[in-house]
């Protein structure tokens, strides 16, 4: 960086500083990763340098030879990755990739339903605060409570079912940003076609091990497939919406001319370069590796007393309430951030907390999977996990240190990929 480092050196000093912290830090914020040196270096290219508002062979820019070849490349990457007839690779981030599907589908006031903020789902799926649920009209479906019920922490189908035969939406969104069980395809979409609604798998944050063969897929049941690029699947800060044949114009009219300009080409170039890896070998045993490690890892807390929503999980996020503990989430994960271990707080299902200071906290394990930490550490996280929330509650910051500096050991051990720091 040393062009960086001469024309702003402040900056170039914060970004050293956050390579230091990344590979310092034990992460297990669920959406966070870390991604390879090539698809760092796709990102840095002068790929960025171009506009291209349209799509491949079909621009309002000259000079398009490369840019064009480039955006096929990761169209065709990720229709034969995920199984699906289109793919829109355009999309700047998840958000705005959601707004396409309301653009594509529904009118203001139309209803879409799907899973409640405090129960997992995202903001851009109905939620009241999100202009989705002021321009929409959002109806939620939750989980189970876990005191009533042995389907505690999951989503009832049965219900759902009754909830869209009811209110009769356009779109329904299956997925979303705390969910720690298997999404069920197969269920949520005999509801849409019973309802006439199209669904959408947002898909976001596992859509790493849909592709590494961790996690059931969603293509042949959901109508359209809405994911994030980063998370699981490793790659730069963009998005994408895959979908079946009939809806692809609509797709690509909603996300060019109807919401955004030119893409971002060189994130293209990242994206096109993360679905090559996810496409191997490699990338399979990473996103089965998570899932066990998240699987070891939750085992061990429950070993310790901590309570798991649902009881545990089937991907690579574990949601854990606190109140047992007597310590809120938010006290929990700063003492954690002190300790080096980076998770976030987190509201659980039916939490009598504010959204700001919560019960919970979310914890997942793909940044650590790609640093190659095995299965048998999940024992020495849990540990630290432990006895650092325990410390919070007393104001041990003795202990805490003591957890840092071994932090800091097990990550020494373990380099992260595509940091400079070694």
């Amino acid at each position: 960086m040393s062009h960086l480092a001469h024309v702003d050196p402040e900056i170039a000093a914060l970004v050293v500083a956050e390579e230091q912290l990344q590979a310092d830090t034990l992460r297990l914020i669920p959406s966070e990763n870390y991604v390879s040196h090539a698809v760092l270096e796709a990102t840095g290219t002068v790929l960025q340098n171009k506009y291209s508002e349209g799509y491949p062979g079909k621009r309002y820019y000259e000079g398009q030879q490369n840019i064009d070849l480039v955006e096929s490349l990761a169209i065709e990457r990720a229709k034969t990755l995920f199984a699906m007839d289109h793919a829109n690779v355009q999309p700047y981030s998840g958000s705005p990739a959601n707004l396409a599907v309301y653009l594509a589908f529904l009118k203001p006031g139309d209803t879409v339903m799907g899973m409640a903020l405090p129960m997992g789902g995202h903001l851009t799926h109905g939620w009241g605060v999100s202009a989705t649920g002021s321009w929409f009209r959002g109806v939620q479906y939750g989980v189970e409570r876990a005191a009533n019920s042995e389907k505690g922490g999951r989503v009832d189908l049965d219900k759902v079912r009754e909830l869209a035969l009811a209110e009769r939406p356009k779109v329904i969104f299956c997925g979303g940003t705390a969910v720690p069980r298997t999404v069920d395809f197969p269920g949520f979409a005999d509801i849409a076609r019973e309802v006439g609604a199209v669904l959408v798998a947002d898909v976001a944050h596992i859509a790493g091990l849909i592709a590494g063969g961790a996690h059931p897929s969603p293509a042949g049941h959901a109508d359209v497939v809405s994911t994030t690029t980063h998370k699981t699947l490793r790659g730069p800060r963009g998005a994408m919406l895959l979908s079946t044949e009939e809806h692809a114009k609509a797709i690509d009219r909603a996300v060019f001319p109807g919401l955004q300009g030119g893409p971002h080409n060189h994130t293209t170039a990242a994206i096109a370069v993360a679905l090559k890896e996810a496409s191997g070998a490699d990338f399979r045993a990473y996103a089965h590796q998570v899932v066990a490690n998240a699987q070891a890892l939750g085992e061990e807390l429950a070993a310790r007393g901590f309570e798991l929503v649902s009881g545990g999980t089937d991907n690579h996020l574990l949601l854990v309430d606190l109140s047992g503990k007597d310590v809120p989430g938010k006290v929990a994960a700063k003492a954690l951030d002190r300790a080096g271990i980076v998770v976030n707080y987190n509201t659980v299902p039916y939490d009598t907390r504010k959204p700001f200071d919560p019960s919970g906290i979310r914890i997942g394990t793909p940044a650590l999977t790609s640093r190659g930490i095995p299965a048998s550490e999940m024992a020495t996280v849990a540990t630290w996990i432990d006895l650092v929330v325990g410390a919070a509650k007393t104001g041990d910051e003795e202990t805490v240190a003591k957890v840092r500096a071994e932090v800091k050991a097990l990550m020494d051990a373990h380099p992260a990929p595509g940091l400079a720091v070694r």
